[in-house]
């Protein structure tokens, strides 16, 4: 069974441990590394453990060509590593022939390359937290397309990395690409239904008060687990799509038709993986409040908000959208961390366990299935029935 925080000490106990922990931040992910490692170093002096930091430093400096190289400050001799990157960090940096370019996708699991590189075989063992799962949008193929994300699990499996944990991939799926790896796909539900709670404390969440609403088909699992937790109906919206054309590499949706009971007078929850540009998720939301919803209370794993912020804006003024919930798991803007409706969901400590549990080979499993934490928080805040 997963040590929990009333026994945190005995995640440091030394004859236990596989090795000595060490966190590694690929450029754009110190602020959610140094998170980690606050949850770390509070666990380890619970347990009598003295350490300064589990942070090795590192960088991925660039020449004025372009060209970039991964440095690791200090001895990784025989440690435990955990590279912490995301892939979505779209405001890091780099100069190119005297230009100042931002990094992609591509460059930042470069980046991540480059640093298992600088280890150079040295490590006990080497795992990857990488909550945005670099190329897992394109998720299967319909023509004559790559699949970068089943391609890029395989080149870290070569490259010696025994465990990735992602959080919310677009399909899971993509782990039969690397069979033999050990990938732990992780939902933040507690921490969203937790944030959820203390934000909205007028809530009810009972079958005659709250509704969970799945934004498509691609969505239900998630939406049912909601559901199922809390022990409210279900509804769902499927996208009817144009398939004689393609607009920006995909058909483009016609309608969102509606599929459940009533919504009228009820608070609604949409949870989805990603608010891109964030157009389905308006399109519904003024849907349900045209069926009588009372409050809509969006939930995206990455609030990426690729077109802006104008639309919700327009939305929450409107009465539309009551609030959007999104976590800490990717790069948010200042401008949205600003803003009023934007509640941010903390997942720093729920990984902090997971590098703690690994780093001692300890079973995973009630980490990954958060119910029994589900029920208490339910139960403490009288939500329970």
């Amino acid at each position: 069974m997963v040590r929990t925080k009333s026994t945190a000490k005995e995640f440091f106990n030394f004859s236990e441990r596989l090795a000595d922990l060490a966190l590694i931040a690929v450029p754009g992910a110190e602020e959610l590394t140094k998170k980690i490692n606050r949850h770390l170093l509070r666990w380890a002096e619970e347990a009598g453990t003295e350490v300064e930091t589990f942070i090795i430093g590192s960088e991925c400096p660039r020449f004025s060509s372009g060209d970039g190289k991964g440095l690791i400050r200090s001895t990784v001799r025989g440690d435990d590593i955990y590279f912490v990157v995301d892939v979505g960090n779209y405001s890091e940096t780099y100069n190119i022939f005297g230009h100042q370019n931002y990094m992609s996708p591509d460059d930042h699991f470069q980046n991540l390359k480059r640093l298992i590189q600088a280890v150079s075989g040295k490590a006990t063992r080497m795992s990857v937290i990488m909550p945005l799962l670099y190329g897992s949008r394109q998720h299967r193929r319909a023509y004559r397309e790559s699949l970068d994300c089943a391609v890029a699990l395989q080149e870290l499996h070569a490259m010696g990395i025994s465990n990735i944990v992602t959080f919310d991939a677009h399909d899971p799926r993509m782990q039969n690409a690397v069979p033999m790896l050990s990938l732990d796909n992780v939902m933040p539900t507690y921490q969203v239904l937790k944030t959820l709670l203390r934000s909205v404390p007028d809530i009810h969440m009972d079958p005659a008060h709250f509704m969970v609403v799945s934004p498509d088909e691609g969505a239900m699992n998630r939406n049912m687990y909601y559901s199922s937790a809390l022990g409210v109906n279900l509804g769902m919206f499927y996208k009817r799509r144009d398939y004689s054309r393609v607009v920006n590499g995909r058909n483009p949706i016609v309608a969102h038709e509606y599929l459940g009971e009533s919504v009228e007078g009820k608070d609604i929850f949409v949870v989805d993986d990603i608010i891109s540009s964030g157009e389905s998720m308006l399109d519904i939301a003024y849907s349900l409040k045209k069926r009588g919803a009372k409050r809509i209370f969006a939930n995206a794993t990455y609030a990426i908000f690729t077109n802006g912020l104008d639309l919700f804006d327009k939305a929450y003024a409107d009465g539309v959208i009551a609030g959007v919930f999104g976590t800490n798991l990717t790069y948010r803007t200042p401008e949205l961390l600003a803003r009023e409706w934007f509640h941010e969901v903390d997942v720093s400590k729920y990984i902090a366990y997971f590098v703690a549990a690994l780093n001692h080979d300890l079973s995973v499993s009630d980490i990954i299935d958060p119910h029994q934490k589900i029920k208490t928080l339910l139960e403490k805040t009288g939500q329970a029935r």
